[in-house]
């Protein structure tokens, strides 16, 4: 099913904007109440104040545009899953990969408490930058000279988190591009480097901080590879919107991390490694169509994400519907004046989750390869 974006971005804009802010209010409210006494109660109800935000969005892909997530996983990994403290290592396929790993989270059971390291600017978008606050996301301005202690402080405080958590970390740095793999190929052919062909070459100091802080209580890395089939358009957020279908497959493999080894380089080198791997894993299934049938694990399409939805469309339609009547705002111009420029800013802030999935198409071939240089 597709539809113009706008006849969907309007109502889900109002439906997600006005959920959030009441979610971004309580969490506040437990933020100052609750979190200098009880942190880890704090955390134990934020958890499912984020689950009740993030599911609207797992509903967008489920249930709107009917987005086949399918993972291919060995039965020790899937079991895995949820129930114990993990770091996501992935490689940035798409503008939705966050979204898959949030998929895999919630089937896993564990949406609420999932993590990621994000650019700094992020935390100031409308509701979801917010909540992602609240939630202890980690924010980076992207200097190390300006990161390193607050990596190190922000992966430390997790060290009591009550709950399993993902924390997920895209060492390429930005999302995959043409212009980005040419630029990351040219760089490895020049320091005699392995050459990529599916992948970018992975940036070690944030992962090598990762592992040095949270190898004490994280007892596995989660080596996810997200590939989209051939002649398959890249999933955005805006053919969500749309309603547009489309494919993501994803390998996941656990690592122990006690397996990882000690020094430094060495863990730069096993990180580097995943990758060339990866990249040989993307090889055979750009050849095949598959990561392989016999590690096919059907993660069905639960109705929770629905049933949210329901829940505050219905909650939020009586107390809107109980507004209007209660203060005739229609009935004047002013009213409608009110109505409409709160629309406009609806679509303004929708816009700007669609450009904020979609920020690291922005950064040129030359600034990849640059940042490459630098880790």
């Amino acid at each position: 099913m597709a539809v113009p974006a706008a006849a969907v971005i309007v109502p889900v804009g109002v439906l997600f904007l006005l959920s959030g802010l009441i979610v971004n209010l309580i969490q506040a409210t437990c933020y100052v109440a609750i979190r200098p006494f009880l942190k880890s109660t704090y955390r134990r109800i934020n958890r499912v104040l984020a689950e009740l935000l993030w599911l609207q969005l797992v509903w967008l892909v489920d249930w709107w545009a009917g987005v086949e997530i399918r993972l291919y996983a060995d039965s020790e990994s899937f079991q895995s899953m949820g129930k114990e403290h993990a770091l996501v290592v992935s490689n940035h396929r798409s503008d939705i990969d966050w979204l898959v790993g949030w998929i895999l989270a919630q089937r896993s059971g564990c949406l609420g408490s999932t993590l990621a390291v994000m650019k700094k600017s992020s935390k100031f978008l409308p509701v979801i930058g917010w909540s992602m606050w609240f939630t202890e996301y980690l924010f980076l301005e992207r200097s190390w000279a300006k990161d390193e202690d607050t990596l190190k402080s922000g992966l430390q405080r997790l060290n009591d988190f009550p709950q399993p958590f993902w924390l997920a970390l895209f060492v390429e740095g930005t999302r995959f591009t043409p212009a980005k793999l040419s630029a990351a190929q040219e760089y490895a052919a020049s320091q005699s480097l392995p050459v990529p062909r599916n992948v970018l070459i992975p940036r070690t100091k944030g992962f090598i901080s990762a592992v040095n802080n949270m190898r004490s209580f994280v007892p596995a890395i989660y080596e996810m590879t997200v590939a989209i089939p051939k002649d398959t358009p890249s999933p955005t957020m805006l053919r969500i919107l749309k309603g547009q279908p489309c494919r993501v497959d994803v390998h996941m493999k656990r690592c122990p991390m006690k397996e990882l080894p000690q020094a430094d380089e060495a863990v730069a080198q096993w990180c580097r490694d995943i990758f060339t791997a990866k990249d040989s894993l993307l090889d055979k299934y750009l050849a095949q169509g598959t990561f392989g049938e016999e590690d096919y694990i059907s993660i069905g399409r639960p109705l929770k994400s629905l049933l949210v939805v329901i829940f505050w469309a219905s909650l939020l339609s009586f107390a809107t519907l109980r507004f209007f009547r209660w203060s005739a705002l229609m009935s004047t111009w002013k009213g409608v004046a009110f109505t409409t420029t709160s629309l406009c800013i609806v679509t303004a802030c929708m816009h700007a989750f669609i450009l904020f999935s979609q920020a690291e198409r922005s950064t040129s071939a030359k600034a990849a390869q640059a940042r490459v240089k630098k880790s």
